[in-house]
């Protein structure tokens, strides 16, 4: 499906195009480093089945996955890297408050709906870094997305002074609103409606709260049960003008810890599940350690700034044929 767009025109040529998505890119990963004191790490495309390090996302999609002669267990390509940065902390010896960050490569053959904004392929830069469990407070969710939003900011300013076609689009600040206060404020919405409203009203908008059920009964959004505190989450959001929607630029979180895991899992009838993941079992024994983390969209936010109507022009991927007839007769060049 392609979002109605009218009178499209993308400002930079392909090659320029080509020149900005790695100015976009180094430019992102040297700030949120410098901001969040993160080291650049190697990261699996693929983990073994039984280690429970796969991403479960909301529990509808399955991985791709294959057999290896010389191996029993399945394996499967990574759907993100939320689980494995946590262990990976541990294996790697980080102190507290260092941290960790990859290049997350996915694909997610179960994506619901290919557009403008959703790719079967997926890459991300995906980020941990150690707290101490009394750290485990909104302050600290909040402190910690006011840095990525920094980062952001700086990249928007650099590619701007590159680029100066290039609309400036980022708010001042990002403003904090809960799942809960966005229910009672636009009660008559859907849910993505209502992400829209919030960020036509504040251009930039961190939603928390994500993952138990609204006055309605139903949650803002599904969350799996073992990585994010429903409490302690959420997402990074501004408006784009082009497409007029709220768009996710980031998902993040604070990690479970031993209560909110074994509170969560049990809310969604997962426990039996739980016994059988060494992940869950080291986080209900506190081998690991506490953290909070999260990814962000690189071809999410390559479009964003390069003012692009759809992400398959900064990113290659498989579109449907009724798609790239349409892309093409609006002016959207999918590479």
């Amino acid at each position: 499906m392609i979002y109605p767009i009218e009178h499209y025109q993308s400002k930079l040529s392909v090659k320029d195009t080509q020149f900005a998505i790695k100015k976009v890119k180094d430019g992102f990963q040297k700030a949120l480093a410098n901001n969040l004191n993160l080291m650049r790490v190697s990261a699996p495309l693929f983990v073994n089945k039984k280690s429970g390090l796969n991403d479960g996302l909301d529990g509808s999609q399955t991985p791709v996955s294959f057999q290896v002669p010389f191996l029993d267990d399945q394996i499967e390509i990574v759907h993100s890297l939320a689980k494995w940065k946590r262990m990976a902390l541990k294996k790697y010896g980080m102190d507290m408050h260092q941290g960790l960050y990859t290049d997350m490569n996915a694909i997610r053959k179960d994506e619901p709906t290919l557009d403008n904004i959703h790719s079967i392929y997926v890459d991300q830069w995906d980020y941990e870094v150690i707290i101490a469990k009394e750290e485990r407070t909104l302050e600290t969710l909040f402190s910690v997305v006011r840095k990525v939003y920094e980062a952001l900011k700086k990249v928007e300013k650099d590619i701007g002074e590159l680029f100066p076609c290039l609309e400036k689009k980022l708010a001042p600040e990002i403003h904090f609103v809960s799942t809960l206060e966005l229910e009672e404020m636009y009660p008559n919405l859907t849910r993505k409606e209502r992400e829209k409203a919030i960020c036509l009203k504040y251009g930039s908008v961190f939603l928390y709260g994500i993952g138990w059920p609204l006055k309605d009964g139903k949650p803002h959004d599904s969350r799996a049960t073992d990585y994010d505190d429903w409490n302690l989450n959420g997402d990074i959001l501004v408006y784009d003008k082009i497409l007029d929607i709220g768009l996710e630029l980031s998902s993040m979180g604070i990690r479970v810890d031993e209560d909110s895991l074994v509170k969560q899992m049990r809310y969604m009838n997962e426990e039996e599940k739980g016994k059988d993941s060494p992940y869950v079992q080291d986080i209900i024994h506190q081998r690991l350690p506490y953290t909070i983390g999260g990814g962000i969209g690189q071809s999410r936010i390559c479009m964003f700034f390069l003012d692009k109507a759809h992400i398959g022009e900064v990113q290659c991927s498989i579109w449907d044929q009724k798609d790239i007839q349409d892309a093409s007769e609006k002016g959207i060049f999918l590479l």
